[in-house]
């Protein structure tokens, strides 16, 4: 319980911390609550009065003697006061909602910035480590449960706080031995406010955990829903779904019944204490120790006090379910960065191509080293094909590469210069990556191809698909190259996808070319029109080439064959054939396949 608090604690502070700039308007709006409650909670107390004249009026005259300009004297002063102040409050309450409404979305929109921000600092083993629909549910659901309660929860906060302590004054004004049983009865609902709060966090953290496993759960069958389909698993994919909803449901359900079960509890409380106090207040009138008046005032007040508490219960209960989404957005905040980059890096501006690997030592975790030590070098315009077994670590390779990852040892440099050297945008700039799994956003096929270079005219652009041998099926699009596509509209065969991206490669024109099994989507008429295009992407420039299909790289300048993340054997097609080799035994094998 008091690791829970202490984390509690923390959250709250960090958050406090990150609306620093907001703080002189909450303030503003604390003074606001304190004004608009002040002037409610005198409203009894000053009826209250007004009754008791009326009745030592009726008292002193008879209710049948009494004139309406007796009644107006007793009475006009009283109710022009309620009418101030009822407007004032109005309009305190009015600017309240009004500026929190206001300020909400600009906290929610401030920490969508710093997430965002974030997740462009990211290194790319967070993404390798996190699920997809976790980090959705996080930057979506757990941000618009935070908007809702600043919205909502911290105006009531406000104004039940100060509701219960004005009230609460006024009750020990009127009659202090009366109230300490109040008091007693209030004491017992805030004690089971804490209880119910506590345990309302952590069902609360539950359930948004089971909602980042239904929305990748969901995203997962959605994206696989062909191969689902292809294999005749529609009811395992329906019992797994059916699985994690009804998790997600019980933990819901869960949370929810916390988070209102406080509302009857608490209102009960609070009866008994209106109750017992209509009860002795009728007594202590009896007994002349309080006027008709001042009770009727005093079981307002009970009325008003017993409001507030039980929705400051719930908006605690609803606070304590935001630090739980506040936990959660912290934890991506709190995420370790890429390092950082020189604060004046070097730059390449005429880049030749020279890359070189010395001694590299890498693993995704320091228990577990992928690469021991790396050596290699690659001379301005040569090809280099990587070659291996699945799992070897080639794609680990151009990846350490292009900086996606950093080295445990050793270095890579770039035309002599160390890429750590280099900012990430420059090194980036100069190498183009076709992929093995193709992505294309939702837009135009233009738009798609000049992904690379956002500039570039519609002349260029026809020209880099005719060489990428995509124009053809593009003209027959219903919009030609302003046809609308993407990775997921089912628009475009995975081979014609794979195309585009290649097309993409061709226009953006870098000195350095990484191609990642860029043909393994395509039939093999089509696959020689595309090694044609390579030869020409490839030709005059730097690249490396990851292939299966080692048909496709006897030409290459320096191959590299790679085991359990090392280099083993490296030499030309020829060289390596020579000697029984690794490579010698995956290219005749091939052929033996065929």
């Amino acid at each position: 319980m008091e690791t829970m608090e202490k984390v509690n604690k923390q959250t709250f502070k960090r958050f406090f911390q990150l609306i620093s700039k907001e703080r002189p308007i909450f303030f503003g709006l604390i003074i606001c609550s304190l004004i608009g409650n002040a002037l409610v909670i005198a409203m009894p107390f000053i009826m209250g009065i007004a009754i008791d004249d009326l009745l030592k009026l009726i008292g002193t005259y008879g209710i049948g003697q009494i004139t309406f300009a007796q009644v107006k004297e007793a009475l006009l002063i009283p109710v022009l006061i309620l009418i101030v102040f009822s407007l004032f409050s109005s309009l305190t309450s009015f600017i309240q909602e009004r500026v929190m409404a206001s300020l909400s979305e600009k906290i929610t929109l401030r920490v969508r910035k710093e997430v965002a921000k974030k997740f462009k600092a990211l290194p790319m083993s967070f993404f390798d480590q996190h699920q997809v629909g976790d980090i959705l549910s996080r930057t979506t659901t757990s941000l618009n449960q935070l908007s809702q309660v600043l919205l909502t929860g911290i105006n009531q906060f406000f104004t039940s706080i100060s509701t219960i302590v004005f009230a609460g004054v006024m009750l020990f004004y009127i009659d202090v031995k009366l109230t300490l049983i109040v008091v007693a009865l209030i004491a017992g609902s805030s004690y089971l406010t804490g209880k119910i709060a506590n345990k309302n966090k952590v069902l609360a953290e539950k359930s948004q955990a089971e909602l980042g496993n239904l929305n990748n759960k969901t995203e997962e069958f959605l994206s696989g829903n062909l191969v689902t389909k292809t294999f005749n698993q529609q009811n395992q994919a329906k019992q797994v779904i059916f699985e994690t909803n009804q998790k997600h449901y019980q933990a819901f359900l869960n949370a929810q019944f916390m988070n209102f079960a406080i509302y009857p509890a608490i209102r009960l409380i609070n009866q008994l204490a209106f109750i017992i106090s209509g009860i002795f207040g009728a007594f202590l009138v009896l007994q002349g120790t309080i006027t008709i008046g001042l009770l009727q005032a005093y079981l307002q007040y009970i009325n008003q006090i017993s409001e507030p508490i039980s929705t400051a219960s719930y908006v605690i209960n609803s606070i304590q379910a935001a630090l739980a989404a506040v936990d959660r957005i912290f934890e991506i905040l709190d995420e370790k960065e890429e390092v950082p980059e020189n604060p004046v890096p070097k730059r390449i501006e005429q880049p030749l191509g020279k890359i070189t690997f010395e001694q590299v030592k890498f693993g995704y975790t320091k228990e577990k080293i992928l690469m021991n030590q790396v050596d290699f070098a690659v001379k301005p315009k040569q090809m280099v094909a990587i070659v291996g077994p699945t799992g070897a670590g080639k794609t680990t390779l151009v990846n350490l590469l292009m900086r996606f990852y950093e080295l445990n040892s050793g270095r890579i440099t770039f035309d002599g210069v160390d890429i750590t050297d280099l900012s990430r945008s420059n090194l980036r700039g100069m190498f183009g990556m076709v992929l093995q799994n193709t992505w294309l956003f939702e837009g135009t096929i233009a738009d798609n191809i000049a992904y690379g270079k956002m500039d570039a005219t519609r002349e260029e652009i026809i020209e880099a698909a005719k060489i990428a041998q995509c124009d053809h099926f593009i003209r027959t699009m219903p919009n030609g190259y302003d046809s609308i596509i993407s990775s997921e509209n089912g628009s475009l065969s995975q081979g014609q996808q794979q195309l585009l991206t290649i097309a993409r490669i061709i226009l953006a024109n870098p000195p350095v070319v990484i191609l990642d099994e860029a043909t393994s989507s395509v039939d093999t008429r089509t696959e020689a029109h595309i090694q044609k295009a390579m030869d020409e992407v490839t030709n005059n420039r730097t690249s490396f080439v990851i292939a299966h299909r080692l048909s496709t790289i006897e030409n290459a300048d320096l191959i590299l064959v790679m085991k359990d993340g090392d280099i083993v054997e490296k030499g030309t097609h020829l060289e390596l054939l020579a000697q029984p080799s690794l490579y010698a035994s995956l290219y005749n094998s091939q052929f033996q396949e065929t």
